[in-house]
């Protein structure tokens, strides 16, 4: 099962995701434009960034086997902003997804 602990004064995360779903952290949106300009929160636009909490095991093939995830807990990954549903666990927002709505992982 994967496990995520984030910042200490949240509390670990045990979640699974089925198949070939993923858990995403979105990353924080900006308060400020690149003029100086402080945008309250109904003017922010939603991060297409963010970071791998959790991954399930692999899309069910045909043949009965799993194919293999293409990402994996850590990974920076890029998906459209309208991507994946959003849910709350305590004070932490997730997005689910599938797999192949993310379109790339950032390598640093």
């Amino acid at each position: 099962m994967a496990t995520a602990t984030k910042k200490a004064t949240r509390t670990s995360l045990k979640l699974q995701p089925l198949g070939d779903r993923v858990v995403v952290e979105r990353d924080a949106s900006e308060d400020r434009t690149a003029g100086g300009i402080v945008l309250p929160d109904t003017a922010k636009d939603k991060p297409a960034r963010g970071s791998v909490v959790s991954v399930g095991n692999g899309r069910l093939l045909n043949s009965g086997e799993r194919s293999a995830m293409q990402v994996k807990v850590g990974d920076r990954v890029i998906f459209s902003s309208y991507a994946g549903e959003t849910f709350k666990v305590g004070d932490q927002e997730l997005l689910l997804m599938r797999e192949d709505e993310i379109f790339a992982v950032l390598e640093d």
